[in-house]
């Protein structure tokens, strides 16, 4: 058994019980909906469902980062079992959580000097980041020490694709990242956007697609041209969605169908809060193993 935690945050998006099943623990952001203050807890006191129908209803969100006193609380409790700490955080290229973490690295550090807390920035998101927590439990599985399973995520993060595309312009509209005149245009042409996260872990746009049936076959192209071997990928895929189930599976029936060597059938998990106060109902997002974002 290995003498250090795997750790991450709620926003990784995978289920509680999949966090439970592979022994990776994790801490939970927050968020408020209508002034109201909830932590994102994997869907748990708000069931994901009934959150985003509160969103589409107009509801207002507000979301808030972990801070140095709650992360001291929660590395404390393991180090005080005489457990190191591998925290891995949502990417820092949407998020500044990290800087909290390495916050409270530092504070127990000193307090606890024969103890050992790794902080890394993920550059990862949702599912995504859930897929690279999913890889590195088997790897502390296989006896990997926490230094050299440290070194392997710093070396390898970057070769995990995160793709996603929207069904609705509505909180691009809200949000004020689109027009309201451009974002009519677009909700009348049946507008999706195509995004992906880039190297420095920021979400970029970087298509705009018209119709839902051509978003999902240019989604898996994408997986077709990036996946590791190709379409012999033999690694785990994932999906995320925010309340638009439907589009989600006719994505994985695709990913399926184009790449017979997958490990398992697709995951389908559900957006958390934090990252679903942001994009809102209605999004899909595809993650695999695959080139370097380096590469472009």
């Amino acid at each position: 058994m290995a003498n250090y935690i795997l750790s991450c945050s709620s926003t990784a998006d995978l289920s509680k019980e999949h966090f439970e099943a592979r022994d990776i623990h994790y801490v939970c952001f927050h968020y408020e909906l209508n002034g109201v203050s909830h932590p994102d807890d994997l869907g748990q006191s708000i069931p994901f469902d009934e959150f985003y129908r509160a969103m589409d209803a107009g509801a207002s969100t507000k979301t808030s980062q972990i801070n140095t006193e709650e992360y001291c609380d929660y590395f404390e409790s393991f180090l005080k079992e005489g457990l190191d700490v591998l925290h891995v955080t949502l990417s820092s290229g949407i998020s500044g959580t990290i800087n909290s973490a390495v916050g409270a690295q530092a504070i127990l550090t000193e307090k606890y000097p024969d103890r050992k807390i790794i902080v890394i920035d993920s550059l990862a998101a949702s599912s995504g980041y859930g897929l690279l927590m999913d890889r590195i439990a088997d790897m502390r599985d296989s006896g990997l020490n926490i230094d050299d399973l440290a070194a392997w995520i710093e070396e390898n993060k970057l070769k995990l694709q995160h793709w996603f595309f929207s069904t609705t312009l509505k909180y691009y509209i809200r949000g004020g990242r689109v027009s309201k005149a451009a974002g009519f245009i677009g909700e009348v042409l049946g507008i999706c956007p195509l995004l992906h996260v880039d190297e420095a872990g920021k979400l970029i746009p970087m298509e705009k697609i018209r119709s839902k049936k051509a978003v999902y076959r240019a989604i898996t192209q994408k997986m077709l041209a990036l996946a590791e071997n190709g379409a012999d990928y033999d690694g785990k895929c994932y999906i995320c969605q925010s309340a638009c189930m439907p589009d989600a599976r006719a994505v994985a029936d695709l990913v399926e169908a184009n790449f017979p060597h997958l490990n398992g059938k697709v995951e389908i998990n559900n957006i958390g809060t934090t990252i679903g106060a942001h994009t809102g109902p209605g999004t899909v997002a595809l993650f695999f193993w695959g080139k370097s974002r380096k590469e472009g």
